[in-house]
């Protein structure tokens, strides 16, 4: 059995997932968010740390790596709690709008989070869960709010994005 694909395997009629990773740097009932910024998507939106999984990089590498871009800190891979996966899909649309975006939470963690891409971020600040500012980025705003209190949240949600 093979253990790689062929490199003809990446046809035209799969999906083709972009991975992403979420960090919600938790502090009790808070939540940290950045105010996104000369980024070109989401501007002017509340967001958690987040980025692309690299290649030969995991998703739990990947949010360790972009909470500490992003914001300073330092988290142990370890100490990342999954909290759900959603899948982003535009119906129709390029392949490029597939996502599998990963969400974890931490609560340990080394260093004091600050603003490290000024470029790309206007303002960071903790929030209530339950008392969160607008507008927040929508499909991270749907699992935010899974997350208050008396709220669930699926292992898996799917979330159809566009058209």
């Amino acid at each position: 059995m093979p253990e790689h694909y062929a490199p003809d395997d990446h046809a035209t009629d799969r999906a083709l997932l972009v991975a992403a990773s979420y960090v919600l740097l938790r502090r009790d009932d808070q939540v940290l968010l950045q105010l996104r910024r000369g980024t070109g998507y989401m501007d002017e939106h509340w967001a958690t740390m987040a980025g692309h999984v690299e290649p030969g990089e995991s998703v739990h590498e990947a949010a360790a790596r972009e909470l500490s871009e992003e914001a300073g800190v330092r988290v142990r891979v370890e100490d990342l709690v999954p909290v759900t996966m959603l899948h982003r899909y535009e119906v129709g649309g390029a392949q490029v709008e597939q996502r599998c975006d990963v969400f974890f939470e931490a609560r340990a963690w080394t260093g004091e989070p600050r603003i490290m891409e000024p470029a790309k971020c206007a303002a960071m600040e903790w929030f209530q869960l339950d008392a969160l500012p607008s507008p927040v980025v929508p499909h991270e705003l749907l699992v935010l709010e899974g997350l208050r209190p008396g709220a669930s949240l699926p292992a898996v949600v799917s979330y159809r994005t566009g058209g």
